[in-house]
């Protein structure tokens, strides 16, 4: 028996994204897959109708998505939502459970079996369906493309009849996904580029994108954990690196800070005293800003400008350009549906398996995840 698959068109507040784009249904259909896309799913991300019936789909009503064996989708449902959701259907998509795990457990209740994405653990297996490295790259490259559109000065190096122009010089902390590829992005744009990042190991990827690695002594040791992202610093550490910052921070014209660990609230890293040193008109993009931000200063998705210098929160960038954005995350769900389809079309998700494990958040009524499970504790009676 062929997997129904469901794609609902997004509810969230401003996502334009849609959680398979043409090639995911394509992909999906040729194994033997019916997928069901509720109408004008795809309009924000200017994808029509059309399309996704030439890829295979069938166009149906949101109820009609909704009830699949499988739904997939980009940020979650809403609460309106569940009651559509079949007992026992999967439900995929970037739920966010370790900053918001209310919705996983009415998952549970609902008996849906929840993946969330953005947990899908960063193996050379796993490679086709990161989903978060491929929203990152999308958020890397606006947020370069925000800043460069904030500053109030040119990017590139230009010899012009009114005298050279100096590029300018962008900062970037936390050398992630996001981060390297706000690097590469600035450095075609024609800045000079420099990164921070507390892992001694991102120093190669950095310099590889053709920028700078600042130092700073914190006498931190190894900062990676084993899934390749940086550890929380201990207070007394964390303290040296904001006061650290704030003396390399008036180098800089724009300044991008990427340092978040999923669950817990971002790190502060440029307080009032750092932006009270940068230049005027400098410009800062804090891609963290959605849990608390790393600048004293953000807000999220509001503009704000403290002692000269312009501080933007943008909260879901991959959004703003949502037609390559479906097509990267399409694909993402894509392979993890497929790498667990059946010879005989179900949906095989063994508990067992390290890509299962660790995505699975919830199964058979239960929160399954370690993690989510803290994260829900403080709301337990």
């Amino acid at each position: 028996m062929a997997l129904s698959v469901g794609v609902p068109r997004e509810s969230a507040p401003g996502e334009a994204r849609v959680a398979l784009a043409p090639d995911a249904v394509k992909r999906l259909v040729r194994k033997g897959c019916e997928v069901i896309v509720e109408r004008g799913a795809g309009e924000p991300a200017f994808l029509s109708d059309g399309v996704f019936e030439a890829a295979g789909a069938r166009l149906g009503t949101r109820a009609e998505a909704l009830g699949c064996e499988a739904v997939a989708t980009v940020a979650g449902l809403g609460h309106a939502d569940l009651g559509a959701i079949r007992e026992g259907a999967v439900v995929i998509g970037m739920l966010r459970p370790l900053d918001d795990p209310e919705p996983v457990r009415q998952l549970a209740a609902r008996g849906a079996t929840a993946v969330a994405m953005e947990l899908v653990p960063r193996t050379s297996r796993a490679q086709r369906m990161d989903a978060l490295s491929a929203m990152s790259t999308v958020a890397g490259y606006r947020a370069a493309l925000l800043a460069a559109l904030h500053l109030p000065r040119f990017f590139p190096l230009l010899t012009t009849a009114a005298g050279t122009v100096r590029p300018a010089r962008v900062l970037v902390i936390g050398a992630g996904v996001a981060g390297l590829q706000a690097l590469a992005t600035a450095r075609r744009l024609g800045a000079v580029t420099a990164a921070y990042d507390v892992r001694e190991a991102a120093r190669e990827q950095v310099e590889s994108v053709g920028a700078s690695f600042v130092e700073l002594d914190l006498d931190a040791g190894d900062q990676e954990d084993a899934g390749g992202y940086a550890k929380a610093l201990a207070a007394d550490q964390q303290a040296r690196q904001v006061a650290a910052l704030a003396k390399v921070l008036p180098e800089y014209n724009a300044v991008i800070t990427t340092a978040l660990i999923p669950g817990r609230a971002a790190p502060q890293l440029i307080t009032a005293d750092g932006l009270a040193g940068m230049m005027p008109g400098s410009v800062i993009v804090d891609l963290a800003a959605a849990n608390g931000g790393n600048v004293d200063a953000s807000r999220p998705d509001e503009p704000v400008v403290s002692h000269g210098v312009t501080v933007l929160g943008p909260t879901n960038l991959p959004a703003e350009m949502p037609t390559h954005a479906s097509e990267m995350y399409g694909r993402t769900v894509a392979a993890f549906l497929l790498e667990f389809l059946d010879d005989d079309g179900a949906l095989h998700l063994d508990p067992d398996d390290e890509i299962v494990a660790g995505a699975v958040v919830a199964r058979g009524g239960e929160i399954v995840h370690p993690r989510v499970l803290a994260a829900l504790e403080p709301a337990t009676p």
